[in-house]
């Protein structure tokens, strides 16, 4: 089954393995040692990392590897994307309204 990123995306355990991995390929070993779960949990982090695409898991030797696929990022920052540019064009809609408003306002004559 392949998974969703969004969905690797909104664990913090998955988020924080991400962080980890980030800059460097790390072993499962590596991993797990910073969390306070057992190495079984981790690896169904990992293995729902990997369905979804953010991860890729090489061996060299006995060891297994995981590192960042930063081209399925795009899909997560192209739909931020979408709303970044909706919100700021809001948000400066909403700026040159108060500010009009407060021209205005320092007009008008007090009675």
């Amino acid at each position: 089954m392949r998974r969703d990123v969004f969905q690797a995306i909104a664990d913090p355990t998955r988020r924080e393995i991400i962080n980890l991995i980030a800059h460097q390929s790390l072993n499962l070993n590596a991993i797990a040692d910073n969390f306070a779960v057992s190495r079984p949990a981790i690896s169904k982090h990992i293995k729902i990392l990997t369905e979804c695409g953010l991860v890729t898991i090489t061996q060299h030797g006995r060891e297994h590897y995981c590192r960042m696929d930063f081209g399925k990022f795009r899909e997560v920052s192209d739909f931020i994307e979408q709303y970044r540019v909706f919100w700021t064009q809001k948000l400066d809609a909403l700026g040159d309204f108060l500010e009009k408003e407060e021209k205005q306002n320092k007009i008008k004559p007090k009675k």
